[in-house]
């Protein structure tokens, strides 16, 4: 059996299909399994030893569609479910399986606050896709796999941080995902491990501005690193700190105890860090801290994220207690 599984974006998101492509992989016998996504989110997949071939989304979709017809295959399995999704496989034809978004629910919880999404993670739904298949979840949780040339070293970490220390994720898709400056600072100063902040490029400035608190304890790795050697460095520390972004789903993937900020959006969205077997009711990770104001009537605002607040205040984020970050991370430092 040739299958083609389709998800265009993002590296969180892809990460969270990753038992799909696992249990498929194991499953089935002699089946092949191509990955369709865009070209810049290769490296989420590129050592992973379940994808046997990658296709990715060009400008005109129509030629994308003309290069998948010549594959022949057996079944789609639609891990995005949107417009061009639904184009791609009226294109080629074949027996095709997709998840429920939940977009109804997630509007309800955006717009009225009114929570009827179920407590489990996204990738229940994004599994319920292969049921008809016969593939059943393995409860073994998302892969991550670093490419064998990736070969960091000591001499790339500070001696300071030898022992080990706090991955701090601080970069995300939205401003309105992203804890301020001011709060990692007093992350920070709270905290009494070494620090080690996990961005791009673009993160580098406020990476900068944080290990003002000390040059010492806080190494900006920001924009030094590309995707694979920083989820290297997230293999290696203790606990993960992260907002909600691809990153803190890299950190699951290796099974590392995370305390997880959310701001805009939330957990029961279902993109909470996931370990294969956890919930938000009835099974919670015990290495897991969920990080949220909860108390504040306009929590979640989106289901995305925004460029600032739309209500100006930024209350989700300014007013979490990073104390208690600091003593979870204490907490689960092993």
């Amino acid at each position: 059996m040739k299958a083609l599984i389709i998800r265009f974006s993002s590296i969180g998101d892809i990460v969270l299909t990753t038992p799909v492509v696992r249990c498929l992989k194991q499953q089935k016998e002699n089946v092949r399994i191509h990955y369709l996504t865009k070209r810049v989110f290769k490296p989420v997949l590129e050592a992973n030893p379940y994808v046997d071939a990658f296709h990715f989304l060009n400008d005109d979709l129509n030629e994308t569609i003309e290069e998948l017809r010549r594959e022949k295959f057996d079944v789609v399995i639609d891990l995005h479910k949107n417009i061009r999704t639904l184009k791609v496989k009226r294109g080629l034809n074949t027996e095709s399986y997709s998840f429920d978004k939940k977009n109804v629910e997630k509007w309800l919880l955006v717009n009225f606050k009114w929570n009827v999404m179920p407590a489990e993670s996204i990738v229940e739904r994004y599994m319920s896709a292969v049921k008809g298949l016969g593939v059943k979840n393995d409860g073994q949780g998302l892969d991550y796999f670093i490419p064998e040339n990736i070969q960091l070293s000591n001499s790339d970490v500070p001696m300071s941080h030898w022992a080990g220390y706090v991955a701090c994720v601080i970069g995300g898709s939205y401003n309105t995902k992203k804890l301020p400056v001011e709060k990692w600072k007093e992350f920070v100063e709270g905290v009494r491990f070494p620090v080690m902040l996990i961005g791009g490029p673009e993160d580098r400035e406020e990476g900068r501005e944080i290990a003002k608190v000390d040059g010492v304890k806080v190494y900006n790795s920001c924009g030094k690193f590309d995707l694979n050697e920083s989820a290297w460095l997230i293999s290696k520390s203790r606990v993960v700190v992260s907002n909600d972004t691809g990153m803190m789903h890299v950190a699951a993937a290796f099974k590392k105890p995370i305390v997880s900020l959310w701001g805009n959006t939330a957990p029961e969205m279902g993109m909470f860090p996931y370990y294969g077997y956890n919930d938000l009711e009835k099974t919670l990770a015990p290495g897991l801290v969920l990080l949220e104001n909860k108390g504040l009537g306009c929590h979640p605002c989106s289901k995305l994220g925004y460029y600032k607040c739309p209500r100006g205040h930024f209350k989700c984020m300014r007013e979490l207690d990073m104390k208690y970050a600091a003593s979870m991370v204490e907490k689960h430092w092993a």
